[in-house]
């Protein structure tokens, strides 16, 4: 008996609920009243079930229409879905769009765009992964992400094509109380040598071997950013992280920006791009999603 039951009766049910009336209802599904209360009253009837109660001037939902009007509207979204998911394949939008961000770049620049990704492409679900380094690169490689926000690494890899992005300002850090914060004037090489040096390490293997920024004979390798910065804050070490991440705790005192020699003043900047595989170019989503993504990063934090 359930088998009969159809979008148009739950359709017709929502707006009744929405709109308060069977008459409004039928002026905003421009479709007759009997229509509409026809609709309604047929799906009671396969269900079983007594939707509205009709005895005042307006229908008011009962306890069981109640409770069913959360699946009707789960359903109709659902199938609402499944209609702008199709619409999007067959103009070649893609089914999923897949992105992996380096761990470096502002998060808060990924929420922006991501939340007028949904607006525009509700049919097209995001994933995201977040990665260090190498990791980033594999995962576009390999196949598990479309789109890739990653740090330029100083291999060539003819299998990626990329864009540049705005690049993230990276300052060396310590907390206030660890012997480098309280050193005066420019900290030689060999007095960083005296202190663990936290650094950022790779999941995967795609660079193995390689050293980015490592200043001190003496590491400890972290592979996520916010247990770094958590050490960074507990004594722990001294290190570089994205401004954007230590901005607050420098300005509160918790962390002291360090003077090395021969590191600019105001820290350096890592250069980011945009990479997808060569061979399986982005779609209509996520050209959006870099483009979107490039307009971001320009108003990121910068150095001084």
């Amino acid at each position: 008996m359930l088998d009969g039951v159809s979008f148009d009766q739950l359709r017709a049910f929502i707006a009744s609920v929405d709109e308060g009336s069977f008459s409004a209802a039928a002026r905003k599904l421009h479709r007759a009243q009997s229509v509409v209360s026809d609709l309604v009253s047929g799906l009671e009837a396969q269900m079983a079930v007594k939707l509205f109660d009709r005895s005042a001037r307006y229908p008011t939902l009962t306890p069981a229409g109640n409770a069913l009007l959360t699946d009707a509207r789960g359903i109709i979204a659902g199938v609402d879905f499944m209609k702008a998911r199709a619409k999007g394949m067959s103009a070649g939008l893609e089914p999923e769009l897949a992105v992996v961000v380096d761990v470096l770049f502002p998060i808060a620049a990924i929420t922006v765009a991501a939340n007028e990704f949904r607006s525009l492409f509700p049919g097209t679900p995001l994933r995201l992964f977040v990665e260090a380094l190498g990791a980033t690169h594999q995962r576009v490689l390999d196949g598990t992400a479309t789109v890739g926000v990653a740090a330029t690494l100083p291999t060539d890899c003819f299998e990626l094509g990329g864009e540049p992005l705005s690049g993230v300002p990276i300052v060396m850090v310590a907390a206030r109380h660890h012997p480098l914060a309280l050193f005066k004037g420019k900290i030689p090489r060999q007095q960083l040598a005296k202190h663990v040096q936290l650094v950022l390490t790779d999941r995967s293997s795609s660079s193995d071997g390689v050293e980015f920024g490592v200043m001190s004979s003496s590491t400890w390798h972290l592979a996520d950013l916010f247990a770094k910065h958590a050490f960074l804050l507990n004594g722990l070490g001294w290190g570089g992280m994205p401004v954007h991440a230590v901005q607050r705790d420098i300005a509160e005192g918790k962390l002291v920006e360090l003077s090395i020699q021969d590191v600019p003043t105001g820290g350096v900047i890592v250069p980011m791009s945009a990479i997808y595989r060569t061979s399986a170019p982005p779609g209509p989503a996520g050209r959006w999603f870099i483009d979107r993504l490039n307009r971001c990063s320009a108003s990121m934090p910068t150095v001084d």
